[in-house]
């Protein structure tokens, strides 16, 4: 099945067009090192070889952003197949499309080192154009992130046709409505961390500055937001209800804090979770009565209209 990912050249996109003139995208993580022969089928054990030499040569970077860097490095250089689509935003509120075309190529005096081949199409599209859906998707923080649930509307994308309005096609909703409402929630918690009862405890995961914490990539997903406490004892997973099945709930996050437990902890450091939903749900409350390390909370939402004057 060919997958679709949204692949950042660069901060901020920096290196867009030169990728686009020199037909190729890459990463520019441990780019002294040319990967060649050292590209396992498995991820897990590309980031156990390289994460510790990331770090060694990275003086201060935690295993979140390690692992965040190693995973990128394995996804462009190994997990992207050929014939597989790649977009990247130029940094202007435009995107570039194109398509894999051949193996790992290592090229040590250009700053995104690690390369694949892409034959990228003539015509780019705008942001503006995608919907909301696709908007949070291609916005997830991180140098790539698999967005092939979105493969339809970008085709149409691509190919000069405007987008669908659909809010969400994942078979794992149950409530479409609450869907949509939790999607804004999540970018309320992050622009507003600071200010919510989890911030006066937890800060949400940065790195140089730069969030990390949102949109967490793992292996059987993302984590929604992937916050610290403030002495540095415990990561926190929050993940939201989004109007999903209970049950797929309570699930998802036992899997990302299981993730979090083997990949992401230093020595010493505890793993939490909150699931966040906007109605009390009573599978969820009785699922969680036996997992003393995750909490639920609920969310509110206020409405006002003030005078006009």
């Amino acid at each position: 099945m060919r997958k679709y990912n949204r692949v950042m050249a660069g901060r901020g996109g920096m290196y867009a067009n030169d990728c686009v003139a020199g037909g190729y995208i890459g990463v520019g993580f441990l780019r002294d090192h040319d990967l060649t022969g050292q590209l396992p089928d498995a991820w897990r054990e590309f980031n156990a070889a390289f994460t510790p030499v990331y770090r060694a040569e990275n003086a201060g970077k935690s295993k979140v952003a390690a692992g965040l860097a190693c995973g990128a490095v394995w996804t462009v250089c190994k997990g992207l197949q050929t014939g597989d689509i790649v977009i990247t935003p130029n940094g202007e509120g435009r995107y570039h499309a194109g398509e894999i075309r051949g193996d790992y190529q290592y090229e040590p005096d250009q700053p995104l080192a690690h390369q694949r081949p892409v034959h990228w199409y003539g015509e780019l599209f705008d942001r503006s154009d995608m919907s909301e859906a696709l908007q949070r998707s291609t916005g997830s923080i991180g140098t790539v992130c698999d967005i092939t649930k979105h493969a339809s509307e970008l085709d149409q994308l691509i190919h000069g046709d405007p987008a669908p309005t659909l809010v969400s096609s994942d078979p794992e909703v149950e409530n479409v409505s609450a869907f949509a409402l939790e999607k804004h929630l999540q970018d309320f918690l992050v622009s507003n961390w600071s200010s919510t009862a989890l911030g006066k405890t937890h800060d949400i995961y940065t790195d140089d500055g730069e969030i990390v914490g949102k949109e967490y990539p793992t292996d059987t997903g993302a984590i929604d937001i992937l916050a610290i406490s403030k002495d540095g004892k415990e990561l926190l997973v929050v993940e939201l209800k989004k109007g999903r099945a209970s049950d797929v709930v309570v699930g998802q996050i036992q899997r990302y804090m299981g993730f979090v437990m083997d990949e992401l902890c230093e020595p010493g450091q505890a793993v939490a979770g909150v699931i966040i939903a906007l109605d009390d749900d009573l599978r969820i409350r009785r699922a969680l009565r036996v997992t003393e390390r995750i909490k639920f909370c609920r969310y509110r939402v206020s409405f006002s209209i003030e005078n006009w004057d």
